[in-house]
Order: structure tokens, then sequence, then C-alpha cells
């Protein structure tokens, strides 16, 4: 995975409560069995109008979030199925960065497997966010090591992140690479235990 460790981007504002795995990516799109080519399908029940083109209500196809790396979302945002095509079709869109004031457990987690920082950040702060990023392009830096984010007009907060997840995002360690980390341990038990 690309490591996340200090992300400056564009932000998107996503206004909406309970947006589920089946608005992120619908299930129609799930034939695919490789991790990329997803980011096409993203909301695309929100994204497209039934002849195909662009909705120009849709928020996303806003001019101020064109090449959003940074998501600013709202309540409980990725609920509904564990799919893992969710935090697939988000960052082949291209968002490395995820801001809400609550998380659905299963997504939450699938979004560190994948190399996505969702961070968890008080309801009014989320709000400040939305706001400054509604009208006009928007950048807010995320720095992982010292879980701050930022903007240029003052904006700065905390944020808590489990350690794990952290060092994983930071190294660009998905589980897999955690386990080979143990490749030589793992070898000498194999070695240690055959007949």
């Amino acid at each position: 995975m690309e490591p996340v460790v200090v992300h400056t981007g564009n932000t998107a504002v996503l206004p909406r409560v309970n947006v589920d795995t089946d608005q992120i990516i619908p299930k129609q799109f799930l034939k695919r069995v490789e991790r990329t080519g997803f980011g096409q399908y993203l909301f695309f029940d929100w994204r497209f109008l039934e002849d195909g083109s662009d909705n120009p209500d849709f928020e996303l196809n806003q001019p101020q979030a064109e090449a959003a790396s940074i998501l600013i979302a709202d309540h409980n945002f990725g609920s509904g199925s564990s799919r893992e095509h969710a935090p697939w079709a988000l960052q082949d869109y291209g968002i490395r960065v995820i801001i809400a004031p609550s998380f659905a457990d299963i997504f939450y987690s699938n979004c560190f497997k994948n190399g996505i920082l969702p961070i968890r950040l008080a309801e009014e702060k989320v709000y400040k966010l939305m706001e400054n990023g509604k009208d006009s392009k928007y950048e807010v830096t995320v720095d992982l090591p010292n879980q701050t984010i930022k903007d240029n007009n003052g904006f700065e907060e905390t944020f808590e992140i489990d350690s794990y997840y952290k060092e994983m995002l930071i190294n660009g360690w998905d589980e897999i690479s955690i386990t080979l980390r143990y490749k030589d341990k793992i070898d000498q038990y194999e070695e240690k235990m055959k007949v």
C-alpha cells in the first residue's frame, strides 16, 4: 500500500448521514475480481443521471470538489454491508482521507486495511470543515505522525487513532505485509516441523 504520512489535498464535502456501502459502490459493479477500476462507479446512482451524464446537483460533481483526495462526510459513513469494495472504490477515485463524526465499524477498519485514513472528529469540527469547503476549493493538511488536521485559515485540530493502524498507514503495510515481516521466523518454524 502507499503510505499515508502527511497528506495535503483538496476536499469534497458530502453532507449526508448514513451513507451506506451500496451507495458508495452499488452492487451491480461488484463483479470485478481485482481491486482497481471501481472509482468510475463510486456513488454511481448519485453522480450520474439516467442518460449517463454527470448529475450537476451531486456534491462531488461540483467544481470545488475537483481532484479531491479528502472527503468530509457526515455521521455513520460506510454503514450497511461489509463489502470491502467500498474503500476500493474510494481509493481508486483518489480519496486518501475521510473525515466524519462517525463511521460504521467494519467500513472503518476496512479503510485502514486498504490505505485510507478515516478520521473521527467531533461533529462541530466536521461541520466547520464542511462550511469552509462547501462553496470553493478548500485544501487541508493531515499530519498522521502528529495526528493533526490544519488549513491555511487557522483551523487546527488533533485526532485520535489506534497506534496499530497508525503504524500500518505510515509504513504502507497491509495485513499481509505485517505477516511477511516475520517470514524468517515462519520459515524456521516450518523447517523445524518437517518430518
